[in-house]
């Protein structure tokens, strides 16, 4: 039993793909519409594809394709750009840019945490030509960041101006495992998801007020904020007795984010969020978002003597 594999629950109706899977023998399954819910390996059954031949009269085809990925894509004539998943091994697969068209393209890929993001590549990608973006582990699904890729068509020569897109792409288990099929340009099998398709066009005009915008926000100036921030719910809000443990997170996430955002850009050389020891869900969440940052030097537990470890230092590069 894998991530990725079809299940579905012996004391129930559900079935779902699985996202997860913990110590303990417990799974975590996606069901319909996104919705997850924890399971004992124990109490779930792997669905296979004959099972489905039968009971769906489907052809028996392990190359199963997403209701949201159009069968054509497997028609390597269909001029489209492809997102495409390629397995290296049964967790890590290559993830490149397919463009099957006769047009050049400018692209940027770059993967979004937030406010920051993390540019994968940026150059052109010739007609019928693919490109090696990143890598993938499939044991890591879930924390997969919002991918987006921006296209700038390439004119040679005096022809007829095409608009640039753009597409932002974050999977659902559901969607994902779902969309086998083969690669166009690399004939490989793999998942494969059409970019063209729910597209948006992007503003040129509007495109360089952003970045002129950008300009003008770096020469200004921000707060300092201090060095050491309190994360502990009471300080932040006195309503906090209405609130749920969802809710509570979310505001403290933000105020670490919003701070540790303003430390940065004042050029601040460190600063400590005190998160209490707790249940520990609030540094599990803190050390997971710096972790996944490229200005981040290092963080680290600090100051055992005034927190008893529930605090983190931040040194920012």
């Amino acid at each position: 039993m894998n991530i990725g594999d079809r299940v579905r629950l012996l004391h129930g109706n559900e079935e779902g793909v699985i996202t997860k899977i913990s110590s303990g023998g417990r799974v975590e399954i996606e069901i319909e519409d996104g919705f997850r819910i924890p399971a004992m390996k124990n109490e779930v059954v792997l669905i296979s594809s004959t099972e489905r031949t039968y009971f769906k009269n489907e052809p028996e085809d392990k190359s199963v394709v997403s209701e949201t990925f159009s069968a054509k894509a497997n028609n390597q004539s269909l001029e489209a750009i492809y997102l495409v998943y390629i397995p290296l091994n049964d967790k890590d697969h290559s993830v490149y840019l397919c463009n099957n068209t006769s047009k050049d393209f400018v692209t940027i890929a770059s993967e979004h945490y937030g406010a920051n993001s993390q540019t994968l590549i940026s150059e052109k990608i010739a007609a019928k030509t693919s490109k090696k973006i990143t890598e993938k582990s499939i044991q890591n699904f879930e924390e997969w960041p919002p991918l987006l890729v921006q296209l700038f068509p390439v004119n040679p020569r005096i022809e007829k101006t095409e608009g640039a897109f753009e597409r932002k792409v974050k999977f659902k288990a559901n969607t994902f495992f779902k969309s086998k099929g083969k690669a166009p340009i690399l004939d490989k099998n793999g998942y494969v998801f059409r970019l063209t398709e729910n597209a948006k066009e992007i503003d040129i005009q509007e495109l360089n007020k952003e970045l002129n915008s950008i300009v003008e926000k770096k020469e200004q100036s921000f707060p300092r904020p201090p060095k050491e921030i309190d994360l502990h719910i009471e300080k932040l809000t006195k309503n906090h007795d209405l609130m749920s443990n969802s809710e509570m997170i979310k505001l403290q996430m933000e105020v670490f984010e919003r701070n540790l955002n303003y430390a940065i850009a004042s050029g601040m050389d460190e600063i400590s969020f005190i998160h209490g020891i707790g249940n520990g869900v609030l540094k599990k969440e803190i050390h997971k978002y710096l972790s996944q940052l490229g200005n981040i030097k290092y963080f680290q537990d600090t100051q055992k003597s005034r927190f008893g470890y529930g605090a983190t230092l931040v040194r920012i590069s």
